[in-house]
């Protein structure tokens, strides 16, 4: 099987990901320890997260929609 390469996703395309979300949106997400948003990787000072957590993290929502915080 041949393994596929991990995607990562820089700060500003995750806030895109979610509807244009603003960066204070996000650095709430990354703050949270509740709501389960996947902590990023930082590479040379900039946040990148795997958009396999930002899946995962997604299908944990449509199991328990009550876990996103607004």
């Amino acid at each position: 099987m041949i393994e596929q390469p991990e995607i990562f996703l820089a700060a500003r395309q995750v806030r895109e990901r979610y509807g244009n979300a603003s960066d204070m949106w996000l650095w709430r997400r990354e703050h949270d320890g509740d709501c389960g948003f996947p902590k990023p990787i930082r590479i040379n000072g900039r946040r990148f997260w795997r958009l396999s957590d930002l899946s995962a993290w997604e299908r944990a929502l449509e199991e328990a929609p009550h876990a996103m915080a607004s």
